[in-house]
């Protein structure tokens, strides 16, 4: 399962603490689907670990887990868990079918819980990564990660972000002349 972690620093037009969308595979490519995960406002590796076990349970549980294309829309609340919906196309009558999605706060912790446990560490870099100043400037924050099943759970596989970061750097140094240099 492949995750875009992309990081939205204005909150003020979301009363949500993240969002979770998937995104299906195009028919005639080899890409695997993708889950996009925004958080909003400053990011921790709570907030990080919530967003990822809704995503995580998402593919696990709820209406719709039996068709893999199907495309979910979750929104992640404190006070609520997870909340949005999931459509697919039937395979037999090819009629558009959805389904309300829930994952109570609970099951999201839990998870979340064990993410940090068996990851914490990895998901502490990718929001460090994700918090670092020198970003350049206008670039959009995301990070994508892959999660690799592991005992029914997720383990995140990340890119080394230093190297990304080495790329944005020289990247950044390339696009301006500095005095001196």
């Amino acid at each position: 399962m492949d995750v875009l972690v992309m990081l939205d620093e204005n909150p003020d037009h979301s009363p949500v603490l993240a969002h979770v969308n998937s995104v299906t595979s195009p028919l005639a490519s080899n890409r695997p689907a993708r889950d996009i995960v925004t958080l909003y406002g400053v990011p921790s590796p709570e907030l990080l670990a919530l967003a990822l076990a809704a995503a995580v349970e998402s593919h696990r549980t709820g209406e719709g887990h039996e068709y893999p294309n199907a495309i979910r829309h979750l929104g992640v609340w404190a006070e609520h868990g997870a909340i949005g919906d999931a459509a697919w196309r039937d395979v037999g009558t090819g009629e558009l079918m959805s389904r309300d999605l829930e994952i109570p706060l609970d099951i999201l912790h839990g998870t979340a819980t064990q993410l940090l446990s068996e990851c914490g560490q990895l998901i502490r870099r990718l929001v460090a990564g994700l918090s670092m100043p020198d970003w350049p400037e206008g670039a959009r924050r995301a990070i994508t990660i892959s999660l690799e099943p592991v005992a029914g759970l997720a383990a995140p596989v990340f890119a080394p972000l230093e190297s990304l970061l080495d790329r944005l750097r020289e990247a950044d140094s390339l696009a301006y002349e500095y005095e001196g240099e």
